[in-house]
């Protein structure tokens, strides 16, 4: 009700309470007043007991010392307290402590009996001497020290009692979830900032309108579904799709991590998920969402703790707060992780997580619809496609497709570009892929000769076996960890693969190694990760993908998973010693067959070899399209006029660092990843 206007109305001032007197420690209370008193008197105690034994180091002393000290009129003061005798000298002696002589003016002497006459004799000696005899008694300052850590103990609990009955349990929060809230000013992330991945989009639409308009789905029977778990190699978009979520709901979002539950204290992970389920009970409709449940959700009975370990007793209280007996309505858990594998079945099964969507890789139209996402706020100039450059980067997620962007924009400001040019965003696809350029490395001229003849055998293998991924570049400089590379782009999505195509795969990556025999008549460890990756092929061949002619369609070997290391470290050999013979002979006969195949490919092809390694020795770098005309007798255009560069920069201008102390391996740079992930991206 409003108020008419009129002058402001006076209200009675309250009456002025007397003010209480403070103390450093806030109000004075007596329990409180008493207990600074106490700290204080004990300080006090405690600090001259320090200071005097600093101050007066006493030295024990032979009693046959302390006799010769008496004979010769040595001492000062003497103070007798039964058999304990402490004094000071007159002038300073010598004792031995631990085999070293030490001087000292300071003693303790015990007596082997009580002496009665010993101040006597003291003082018939040095007459000026001080002699002091103290009845016997109890010892107060020994006493107040051994209660001081007793002391100190009840101060501790009484402070944490005083605190719990004060407030509110400021000293017990640990065991409170303390989870992010949206709030409604905050930047938001929305769908329409999420491309390539229709379906879970989809899904998670749904579920937000469900939240917005729950008679919809009621009237014909549906329930409100309880949790989804979203699936998906990591940089796929997982968490993003949740802050889209988040954006779109328009209902309170609680957001936390998996590993926010579990702490050092015992029964706080339990404690947390209670409180998150209360949070979200108090404000229903709501959404919970918890990135990275694998780190409390993994599967129970493998823990070292037993049943009672800590992790355990957390994932039971959320499969209850899940789907118990008390009833969450309106509260949707939404959970992201990239190891399902390694989740509790109970966590994963309907009535607890409903939905699991999964986010998969993009395909191209994916790719594409990423790239404009992260190009809206980028000036992009009008030569850059971006469907070419979705076709350009098969594998790639919106984690690698959001750095790509990211790299094409930060070459264009150092080339001082207006506009994001389609170079630039090539230039970028390489680095990403490749490595960054190393111009600087000094590499010798056998080297160099020894690196484009390896790479111009792995190029010359795609071009003669038909059906091989097309060569995207082909280069003798170095990048990242290795002196050279070739990177294959393939022309179409895959998802299935042939034995005839692993075959070729096999004959790409020996290509390099038979380059280096068939005309050097050497071999170097060049070719130590196309050796690596050939034969994790061939064995994935013959044990797992049932191609072996001889083994015939069966797998071979188990593999487990411990919970703790949440990677497989064993694999189970469910097999006899003479299958294992076979698994040998197998793997090693695909190998030896496609060195074998491409050695006299290349023997039949010599001129076409070197043909290509003298155009990588004179210009470095050969494009597929370069290959492609220099491969079928066409001349290539001349090479422009050298520009001075400053040294240690490459052609984008980065300053490129120098890694003499690795070891180089000319195929060590990563593979783009291509599923599956043996694919030939970069031999």
């Amino acid at each position: 009700m409003l108020r008419k206007s009129g002058p402001p109305l006076r209200r009675p001032r309250p009456p002025r309470l007397p003010q209480r007197k403070t103390t450093p420690f806030g109000p004075a209370r007596p329990i409180r007043t008493a207990l600074l008193w106490l700290i204080l008197v004990l300080g006090v105690i405690l600090f001259v007991q320090i200071y005097g034994e600093i101050k007066a180091k006493t030295h024990e002393i032979p009693y046959s010392e302390f006799l010769a000290q008496v004979d010769s009129g040595n001492l000062k003061a003497v103070t007798i307290v039964d058999r304990e005798v402490v004094g000071e000298l007159k002038q300073s002696a010598l004792t031995h402590e631990e085999g070293r002589p030490t001087s000292y003016v300071f003693f303790k002497v015990y007596l082997p009996a009580e002496d009665k006459d010993l101040g006597r004799a003291v003082l018939a000696k040095s007459p000026d001497a001080t002699v002091n005899s103290k009845p016997t008694g109890m010892n107060w300052w020994s006493l107040a020290l051994s209660y001081l850590p007793f002391v100190a103990l009840l101060v501790l609990w009484m402070f944490m009692i005083r605190q719990i009955q004060s407030g509110g349990a400021n000293a017990m929060k640990f065991g409170k979830s303390r989870p992010k809230v949206l709030m409604e000013n905050s930047p938001k992330v929305t769908f329409k900032d999420v491309a390539g991945a229709d379906e879970a989009k989809q899904e998670l639409e749904e579920i937000i309108e469900f939240l917005r308009d729950p008679k919809k789905f009621q009237r014909l029977g549906g329930r409100i579904p309880k949790g989804a778990l979203l699936l998906g190699p990591p940089g796929t978009g997982k968490t993003l799709l949740a802050k889209a979520v988040a954006g779109e709901a328009g209902v309170p979002f609680f957001s936390l991590s998996g590993s926010d539950f579990v702490e050092m204290f015992v029964g706080v992970g339990a404690s947390r998920v209670r409180d998150l389920f209360d949070q979200g009970k108090r404000n229903a409709p709501c959404i919970i969402f918890i990135d990275e449940i694998d780190a409390v959700g993994r599967h129970r009975g493998a823990g070292l703790g037993g049943g009672h370990d800590e992790r355990e007793q957390t994932l039971n209280q959320l499969l209850v707060e899940m789907d118990g007996f008390e009833s969450n309505d309106g509260v949707i858990l939404i959970a992201a992780t990239n190891r399902p594998d390694v989740l509790d079945p109970a966590l994963l099964r309907p009535g607890r997580f409903d939905r699991q969507i999964v986010v998969d890789v993009p395909d191209v139209r994916g790719r594409e619809g990423i790239l404009r996402v992260h190009t809206r706020n980028i000036p992009v100039a009008d030569d850059v496609n971006l469907n070419t450059i979705a076709r350009g980067t098969p594998g790639m997620v919106g984690a690698d497709l959001a750095n790509l962007v990211n790299e094409a924009a930060l070459l264009a400001a150092r080339r001082n570009h207006k506009r994001v040019i389609s170079q630039d965003f090539e230039d970028a696809k390489d680095k990403v892929m490749m490595g960054t350029e190393r111009r600087s490395l000094v590499i010798s001229d056998a080297e160099k000769k020894s690196t484009s003849y390896h790479e111009a055998g792995h190029a010359l293998m795609a071009w003669l076996q038909p059906g091989s991924d097309k060569v995207h570049k082909v280069t003798i400089i170095p990048r990242g960890r290795a002196l050279g590379l070739t990177a294959y782009l393939p022309q179409d999505e895959r998802h299935s693969f042939s034995r005839e195509y692993w075959l070729r795969v096999l004959t790409h990556l020996m290509g390099g190694r038979a380059a280096e025999q068939v005309v050097l008549n050497q071999l170097t460890t060049g070719a130590q990760d196309d050796i690596r990756r050939a034969t994790n092929i061939a064995r994935r061949m013959v044990c797992e993908w049932g191609m072996s002619e001889r083994l015939g369609p069966l797998t071979f070997g188990s593999k487990e998973e411990f919970v703790f290391l949440g990677r497989e470290i064993s694999q189970h050999r469910d097999y006899s010693e003479k299958t294992a013979i076979m698994i040998d002979e197998e793997v090693r006969s695909l190998v030896d067959g496609a060195y074998n195949h491409a050695r006299q490919l290349l023997i039949d092809n010599v001129d076409k070899l070197h043909l290509l390694a003298g155009a990588l020795l004179e210009r470095e770098m050969l494009d597929g399209e370069q290959v492609e005309r220099l491969l079928r007798g066409e001349k290539l255009e001349p090479l422009p006029r050298p520009r001075s560069s400053t040294d240690g920069q490459d052609e984008s201008g980065f300053t490129q660092e120098s890694d003499d102390g690795k070891e180089h391996a000319r195929d060590g740079a990563p593979t783009p990843r291509i599923a599956p992930s043996e694919s030939p991206g970069l031999a």
